[in-house]
C-alpha cells in the first residue's frame, strides 16, 4: 500500500498525529471489530485500523471500550483521534460527529431467542424491545416505529452489542436488534438466536471523526478507502472475516456444536498429534466437513474413513485401512500439509489454507485451472476472495474445454471452503471459552487456598 503523500499533512491535525507519530483510535471490543485470541490481536476493524496506520506511517494506539457509550466522549474531549467498532455510524442523531467515507453495508434485525414466537412486524410486537445506550439502534427503533406507538424500547446502559445477544440467550429479555455482520458472527456460537425481520438494509459503517473546521484527517480517510476499495484489498478483508458466515444453517450449527462435546474428545489427541505445521483445529474442522467424525462414513464415489481418503491418497499416505480412524486422520493431515507444500508461495498465509483445502476436494490440477480462468476476468489468481468466484466456471463447458484438467464441481470445492472456515471458527471460540473457564477455576482455587493459607497462620498466631 502506498503511503499517503507528504503534501497532505499541511493541517494541524495530520501534523500533529504526524509529530507524536501516533494514531489514537477508539475501537469497539467485540468478535466484530477487535478481539485477542490465541493468535494474538485480531478484527477486521482492528485489522482496517493497522493498515490506515501503514498509510500515515504511524503507529496505533488502541483505546479499547467494551461499550458504543464509552467511546463517543473519548472522541469528544480529544482521548482519541478517531472512533472505529463496525457498529453502523454508532449514534450521531445530532450530528455531533463527522462521518468517515463508507467502507461496509449492514442490516439492521430485529432478532429473539428460538422457541418463541417469530413475530413478522412491528404490528405483532407485545414485549418491549431492548437496545444498548450509544448505538444507532436507538435512532432505528425510532425511526422504524413511528406508525407504531404501541412498540416499547428499554435501553440498557453500559452493555455491547455482544452481550446484548448473550443476554438475549440468557433470556433476560425477548427483543433486541442486530447487526448483520455481528449477528453471523455470533449465529456461530448462538445457533438459537432467530430473526424475526429486518428493520433497515445497506445501513452504511463509518468511523467517527471530531466535528470541526479540521479536514485534513478527513481528506486522508477518502484517499485511502477509496485505495484500498481499488486495490481489492478491502474485498479480501470483508472476505477474510465474514465472507463464509454469510449464509447460516440452524440444524447443522447444533448438530457440530453437539458433536464438539460428544465426539471430538475421542479424536481430538490424534489431530492434535498428527496436524504437522497446521492447527489441529483445521484438520478437525475439515474432517468434521468430510464425515461428521465418522471413521466409518463412505461416499458414492469410494472414497472412506473420518479424513475420506481416496485410495490412492491413502495409498500415497501409507495408509493400509481407510476405516482405521488414526491412521486416517495421519493420511488426511500429512497429505493436507503436502498441498500446503505445492501452494505458491507468493499466496499470503491466510489465503494458503484455503487454497490447499480447495485442492484436497478437487485437486490441485483443477485449483490452477480455476486461478488461470480467474486471471482472465482480471481477477487475481493469488487471492482466495477472487479465485472462489470463478471456481464455479469449471462446470460450465464453454470455460472447462479450453483448460488443461477440463470439468470439475467447482462450486461443491467453494462451499466446502467456506463450510470449513465456519466450522473452524466455532471451534476456535468453543476451545478459547474452555480455556478461559479453566483458567478463571484455576485463579479460584488460587484465592481459595491463599485465604486458606492465611486464615491458618492467623489462628496459629
Amino acid at each position: 500500500m502506498i503511503s499517503a503523500c507528504s503534501d497532505n499533512f499541511s493541517s494541524s491535525k495530520l501534523q500533529g498525529i504526524k509529530k507524536e507519530n501516533v494514531l489514537k483510535v477508539g475501537i469497539l471490543f467485540d468478535p466484530a471489530s477487535y478481539y485477542i485470541d490465541a493468535s494474538g490481536a485480531a478484527g477486521f476493524e482492528y485489522e482496517l485500523v493497522q493498515k490506515f496506520g501503514e498509510y500515515l506511517d504511524v503507529k496505533i494506539e488502541l483505546v479499547p471500550s467494551y461499550n458504543s457509550a464509552e467511546l463517543l466522549p473519548k472522541l469528544k474531549n480529544g482521548q482519541v483521534d478517531i472512533v472505529v467498532g463496525g457498529t453502523a455510524s454508532l449514534s450521531n442523531s445530532n450530528k455531533e460527529f463527522r462521518l468517515s467515507p463508507p467502507y461496509y453495508f449492514i442490516d439492521q434485525k430485529l432478532v429473539f431467542k428460538q422457541g418463541r414466537e417469530r413475530p413478522k412486524s412491528f404490528d405483532e410486537l407485545i414485549d418491549p424491545i431492548t437496545v444498548g445506550f450509544g448505538t444507532d439502534h436507538i435512532d432505528a427503533i425510532k425511526e422504524a416505529t413511528q406508525n407504531f406507538p404501541q412498540v416499547k424500547v428499554d435501553v440498557v446502559n453500559n452493555t455491547d452489542p455482544t452481550e446484548l445477544l448473550e443476554a438475549l440467550m440468557a433470556e433476560d429479555f425477548a427483543f433486541t436488534i442486530a447487526d448483520s455482520h455481528r449477528l453471523a458472527l455470533m449465529r456461530r456460537y448462538y445457533p438459537d438466536i432467530s430473526v424475526a425481520f429486518t428493520i433497515k438494509q445497506d445501513v452504511p459503517l463509518n468511523w467517527l471523526l471530531p466535528q470541526n473546521d479540521d479536514d485534513s484527517l478527513f481528506a486522508t480517510l477518502i484517499e485511502f478507502f477509496g485505495e484500498i476499495h481499488q486495490s481489492g484489498e478491502l474485498t479480501v478483508l470483508e472476505d477474510k472475516y465474514f465472507g463464509h458466515v454469510e449464509t447460516f444453517n440452524y440444524v447443522d450449527t447444533r448438530l457440530f456444536i453437539r458433536a464438539i462435546e460428544d465426539v471430538l474428545p475421542k479424536y481430538k489427541p490424534w489431530f492434535e498429534e498428527y496436524s504437522g505445521d497446521l492447527d489441529w483445529r483445521l484438520i478437525a474442522a475439515q474432517s468434521y466437513q468430510e464425515s461428521h467424525w465418522n471413521p466409518r462414513a463412505k461416499s458414492p464415489t469410494g472414497v472412506r474413513g473420518i479424513m475420506m481418503l481416496t485410495q490412492p491418497t491413502a495409498k500415497q499416505m501409507g495408509v493400509k485401512s481407510r476405516l482405521h480412524a488414526e491412521s486416517n486422520i495421519r493420511g488426511g493431515a500429512q497429505y493436507l500439509n503436502l498441498l500446503m507444500q505445492r501452494i505458491p508461495k507468493r499466496i499470503s498465509e491466510s489465503d494458503r489454507p484455503w487454497f490447499a483445502l480447495a485442492a484436497y476436494n478437487l485437486g490441485w490440477g483443477h485449483v490452477q485451472d480455476g486461478r488461470r480462468i480467474t486471471e482472465q476476468f482480471d481477477g487475481d489468481p493469488d487471492k482466495w476472495v477472487d479465485v472462489k468466484q470463478h471456481l464455479p466456471k469449471l462446470r460450465q463447458k464453454k470455460y472447462y474445454k479450453t483448460t488443461r484438467y477440463g470439468f470439475a464441481r467447482g462450486d461443491e470445492a467453494v462451499t466446502y471452503v467456506s463450510n470449513i472456515r465456519r466450522y473452524y471458527d466455532t471451534l476456535n471460540w468453543i476451545e478459547d471459552q474452555a480455556i478461559q473457564k479453566e483458567l478463571i477455576e484455576k485463579n479460584i482455587e488460587q484465592q481459595k487456598e491463599q485465604a486458606n493459607e492465611e486464615l491458618d497462620e492467623n489462628i496459629n498466631q
